[in-house]
C-alpha cells in the first residue's frame, strides 16, 4: 500500500509526535513518518523519535541570523525527505506566510480549544472563565491566518465543576492521541487517492 511520507514539527516531548509514530506503526495507516525536525537541539521529542527508529534532526532556530534563513533550512531538510504531509506537534514557531505557501494545504496543526473558540495561547484557562460547558482540541490545516484554517475534524469532552486549568489539559490532551491520527489518516488517503485518480488520467490521455 502507497503511504504518504509524513514530516512531524516539534519543539518539547512531543506526545502528539508519539502517538502518530504509535498510529502509523499499523500496517494498514496511509501514512508514515518519515521524519522528525525540532527547532530546539534539547527538545526531548528528539530523543524519543529516534529510540522509536524514526529518523530525528534538529534545525536549531538560533543558529540563523533571520525567520527566512531557518525557514529555507527547513523547507529543504522536508524535501530532502520527500515529505508529503506536515504535522505541527507542539511546534512552538509561527510560520511565515511564505513557508505556508510553499507547502499549502499540507500543513496539519492540533489546536487544544474547540475552534474557532480561543485561538492562541491559555486556551484552558480561558475556556474556564468564559464557563464554556464544553471544550475539546481541533484538527486543522494551516494557513497564513493563524488558527483560522480549514477544520479537519474536531473532539469534545465535558467540562466539570471542579476543573482546573492541568485538570482539563490533561484530559483534551488525551483527546488529542486520537483525534489527530485519525484526521492524518484522512487527509493521506485524500491525497494518495488524488495522486492516483491524477495517474489514471495521466495513462488514460496517453
Amino acid at each position: 500500500m502507497k503511504r504518504a511520507r509524513v514530516g512531524v514539527l516539534v519543539s518539547g516531548r512531543g506526545s502528539n509526535m508519539m502517538a502518530l509514530i504509535d498510529a502509523a506503526q499499523s500496517a494498514d495507516f496511509p501514512a508514515e513518518i518519515a521524519v522528525v525536525i525540532s527547532n530546539r537541539p534539547d527538545a526531548l521529542a528528539l530523543e524519543t523519535a529516534t529510540e522509536r527508529g524514526v529518523p530525528a534532526v534538529c534545525v536549531d532556530h538560533k543558529v540563523f541570523d533571520t525567520r527566512e534563513l531557518f525557514e529555507q533550512q527547513l523547507d529543504r531538510a522536508l524535501r530532502a525527505d520527500r515529505i508529503d504531509i506536515i504535522c505541527l506537534a507542539g511546534f512552538m514557531r509561527i510560520l511565515s506566510p511564505w513557508f505556508v505557501g510553499q507547502w499549502e494545504g499540507r500543513i496539519l496543526n492540533i489546536h487544544p480549544s474547540l475552534l474557532p473558540s480561543f485561538p492562541g495561547l491559555d486556551t484552558h484557562k480561558r475556556a474556564l472563565d468564559a464557563g464554556v460547558k464544553f471544550h475539546g482540541c481541533t484538527v486543522h490545516l494551516v494557513t497564513r491566518e493563524l488558527d483560522r484554517g480549514p477544520i479537519i475534524d474536531q473532539a469534545a469532552i465535558a467540562v466539570r465543576p471542579d476543573d482546573t486549568p492541568d485538570t482539563l489539559a490533561a484530559r483534551v490532551l488525551t483527546a488529542e492521541h486520537e483525534l489527530y491520527p485519525a484526521c492524518l489518516a484522512k487527509v493521506a488517503r485524500e491525497r494518495i487517492n488524488a495522486s492516483e485518480d491524477e495517474q489514471a488520467g495521466r495513462s488514460e490521455a496517453g
